[in-house]
């Protein structure tokens, strides 16, 4: 490799992580990682989310989130897990996984869901989940319940709605 490729291509990884730590400077407050902790695996989630239209916990009838159905994808487009539920489970094509609880949202416009914190569970096997910390999920596009009628007549019926987010694993550092 010469001077000029090498420079190039420390160039090109420079503005690549460049441009990540600005995406993520944008980032709500509500759903930042805390200092002490370093980007372990950046993946573009593209799959869909399940919802019902039944009885809410309120009694009003409404589409009920039931769980997600997507493929874990490296920037260059091969996958590299999966993301399914319940329970939200993260899981990389070695086999390991994580779960975790949700600790914030913020909005992301109309049309998609929300931006999301999540803190880790310890990981189940060994590979790319071990030490995840944290996970975000961030640019979301779509996922949201669909605007059509959920009464008493469509009692039971389940809608799939088609998203993508990115997804950022966390590690401490």
């Amino acid at each position: 490799m010469t001077l000029h490729h090498l420079t190039r291509a420390t160039l090109a990884a420079t503005l690549i992580a460049s441009f990540s730590h600005a995406v993520l400077a944008e980032t709500p407050a509500d759903v930042q990682v805390p200092d002490g902790n370093t980007i372990a695996l950046e993946t573009v989630g593209v799959g869909a989310i399940t919802y019902m239209c039944e009885t809410k916990e309120d009694g009003n009838m409404g589409w009920v989130f039931k769980g997600p159905d997507a493929a874990l994808n490296a920037s260059d487009g091969s996958q590299v897990g999966s993301y399914y539920g319940p329970p939200a489970t993260w899981e990389a094509l070695d086999g390991s996984k994580v779960t975790g609880t949700q600790l914030a949202t913020a909005t992301n416009g109309d049309g998609n869901i929300p931006l999301q914190l999540v803190e880790a569970n310890p990981a189940e096997g060994e590979g790319a989940m071990t030490g995840v910390s944290y996970i975000q999920r961030l640019n979301t596009q779509g996922g949201v319940a669909p605007n059509v009628a959920c009464d008493m007549e469509h009692d039971g019926a389940t809608a799939v709605v088609t998203y993508q987010a990115d997804y950022i694993f966390w590690a401490a550092e």
